[in-house]
């Protein structure tokens, strides 16, 4: 019986651990994967860089980023990292 009241602290701790880093990591990573796999041309788009741009042409590993006229950079895909909604375009 000592022994089970010996491991209470560590068992609370695992499940501390688990509902406040690994399953909102989790949500977050699944989220991130989602945005991802919906981008579409024509989506604007911030890359983590901090760059503006619209996507013109996706690839698998990466997409063509049009930022400004007759200007268009390739970045991988993770690079992206926000998909503007139309209330964040015209601010």
């Amino acid at each position: 019986m000592e022994q089970m009241q010996a491991f209470w602290p560590i068992i609370l701790m695992v499940v501390i651990f688990y509902f406040m880093l690994w399953r909102p990591q989790k949500k977050q990573q699944k989220r991130r994967q989602e945005m991802l796999e919906s981008l579409k041309p024509g989506a604007k788009i911030i890359t983590v860089g901090g760059i503006f741009g619209t996507i013109v042409s996706l690839h698998e590993d990466h997409a063509t980023v049009r930022i400004a006229e007759k200007t268009e950079i390739k970045v991988t895909r993770q690079a992206i990292n926000q998909v503007l909604s139309k209330n964040e375009e015209n601010q």
